[in-house]
């Protein structure tokens, strides 16, 4: 097996899948083309905003994206590379991108509201107040987890304690910031500009290039530590600010840049042609740990995650211009996410035992961006100027990401503590306090920071079991909703079946050794938080699994109508 072969078997069965099967999707559930969506329908400037196509696309992609799937096959590679890329293709497709579609759709046709709501709406008030409290255990995960990857690649000096910069680090940091300077100088631009959206792009691509330049020959050199403060700050006010003025714009400009890159790592396994190093398959037990349920969990967001519903419905449902736009933007997104899963998957597979190591890449993030520079080296480019790029574009996707993920927590806290029908001069003093954006921001925050400095390596798998278990609540709420409006939903049975097995076995496993630890040589209070979080995870996920599957079990409502009536006569 070799790079060209593995990308060409990947274009065709993602590009097969959205012609075909994601076509096929939207005729069966039905799009209407004439329909107001919400983003117009309550739009408010704030969270309601509509935008053309390719924006709402970048913002959807950019804040899947992440570092999932750069980190998860990287990961998972040591069990092989045929396990990984089977999944990454099978569950892409009939996983993922059903979820994904499938989240959007209901949100956009139930007023652009979250799958809590939609929970609320077809399942009941208990299942959506205990899915939005997992969502909010969810978000501090990730943010987390997230948070402490940014801080690693923006960290500007070497781990051994000697002061030794590192360049790369400086100026991928450096080209972060300027990007966020730019975004809310962009954010005007769209908002009041109002011009052409080919005016609009050519803008953003020269930004994005000043950016790039300014960055290189200006790095910034800041410790870890400090960029995790940093991070925090940003985020808080990514959080609480209009999508317009920075979370839009800032996913537009980075959007490109993340397009970029792919297209660069393409071009660079066709040209390079990768021999792949790995075995086909290891075993069933590498490393202390079994392919099932853990391979599912480490390539999480390469082949399905949960925390795309969160967006597809939090956030870009909400900027809906028109219904035919879901597809791509959703659907198609998901498959993007894919393609780059498989290209992590080739980057690792291009080193030979140890030479990675060998060549200081310890992290996945600089063994991705170490194999594409190879790649492109062919081509004559620079290592060193494509190694810092690559490096700008996974942060990238983890920053963008972060915007995203903190907005939705924010959200799914307030929606926890708010009380429907009720004015919100008429509701309580602690009610007011908890679902006031700022407390509700502050909260989040605060436990994730407590938990970035755990580390990432530490949380992720927590996070991948976590991210799986949502996948498999909003097949189910997806599932209920697609039954109770008569559409049919049989083709999310199967996936919302096996990810529950993954998810269950993998959350167990991890309470079980957390647990064993905790009574024998006793745990820090990072492992702690996530001992405490892996449990109340799992005791919600189980909760509402169980009343969203018994909705989806029931007979509808005039069969049983029609059984009472006939039961009097009988």
């Amino acid at each position: 097996m070799n790079g060209i072969f593995m990308m060409a078997i990947a274009i065709a069965v993602l590009g097969g899948a959205y012609l075909i099967y994601g076509r096929y999707l939207a005729k069966k559930w039905g799009i209407d083309t004439e329909a107001k969506t919400p983003a117009y329908e309550l739009e408010d400037g704030v969270d309601y905003v509509p935008a053309d196509t390719n924006v709402v696309f970048g913002h959807q992609f950019a804040s899947i994206a992440g570092a999932g799937p750069i980190n998860g096959p990287i990961q998972a590679a040591m069990f092989g590379w045929l396990p990984v890329l089977l999944w990454i293709l099978i569950g892409g497709v009939f996983f993922g991108a059903v979820q994904d579609f499938a989240a959007m759709y209901a949100s956009v046709k139930n007023k652009g509201r979250t799958i809590g709501y939609i929970i609320e709406e077809y399942i009941g008030k208990l299942g959506k107040k205990l899915f939005l409290l997992f969502c909010w255990l969810f978000c501090i995960l990730v943010v987390a987890a997230f948070a402490d990857v940014v801080a690693g690649t923006f960290n500007g000096f070497a781990l051994d304690g000697t002061g030794t910069t590192i360049k790369a680090n400086g100026s991928v940091a450096a080209t972060s910031m300027i990007f966020i300077i730019e975004a809310v100088v962009l954010g005007m631009i769209l908002k009041f500009g109002r011009l052409h959206k080919w005016i609009n792009t050519a803008i953003a691509l020269i930004m994005l290039v000043a950016a790039v330049a300014l960055g290189l020959n200006f790095p910034l050199y800041i410790e870890r530590n400090v960029w995790h403060i940093v991070i925090f700050f940003y985020v808080f006010v990514a959080c609480i600010a209009p999508v317009w003025a920075l979370l839009q714009p800032r996913d537009y400009l980075n959007s490109y840049l993340l397009v970029f890159m792919i297209v660069g790592a393409v071009v660079g396994v066709f040209v390079a042609n990768p021999q792949c190093n790995l075995d086909a398959f290891v075993g069933f037990h590498v490393n202390g740990q079994y392919m099932f349920p853990i391979l599912f969990v480490t390539i999480a967001c390469g082949a399905v995650s949960g925390f795309h519903s969160l967006v597809s419905s939090g956030t870009a449902s909400k900027q809906i211009k028109n219904e035919k736009s879901m597809l791509p933007i959703s659907f198609g997104a998901m498959l993007m996410e894919s393609m780059l899963a498989i290209i992590a998957l080739i980057a690792v597979a291009s080193f030979a035992n140890g030479e990675a190591a060998a060549q200081g890449l310890t992290t996945q993030p600089q063994i991705f961006a170490g194999a594409i520079a190879n790649f492109l080296t062919v081509l004559g480019l620079p290592h060193e100027l494509v190694f810092t790029l690559i490096n700008l574009s996974v942060s990238a996707f983890a920053l963008t990401s972060l915007d995203s993920v903190a907005r939705v927590g924010r959200l799914s806290f307030q929606e926890l503590f708010s009380e429907d029908g009720v004015e919100e001069t008429k509701r309580s003093f602690f009610v007011q306090m908890m679902t006031n954006k700022y407390v509700a921001t502050i909260l989040t925050l605060v436990l994730a920071y407590l938990l970035a400095k755990v580390g990432y390596g530490e949380i992720w798998p927590l996070f991948g079991s976590a991210n799986q278990l949502l996948s498999v609540l909003a097949l189910i709420a997806c599932s209920v909703f697609l039954k109770r409006t008569k559409r049919q939903g049989a083709m999310l049975w199967i996936p919302m079946a096996f990810m529950m097995a993954v998810t269950f076995t993998a959350l167990g496993m991890t309470i079980f050794q957390l647990g064993k630890e905790f009574f024998t040589t006793g745990l820090s209070l990072g492992n702690t938080l996530q001992l405490v979080f892996a449990i109340l995870l799992l005791t919600l996920g189980v909760l509402v699994a169980v009343q969203g599957i018994q909705k989806l079990t029931e007979k509808p409502e005039e069969e049983r109508e029609a059984g009472a009536v006939g039961g009097q006569y009988s």
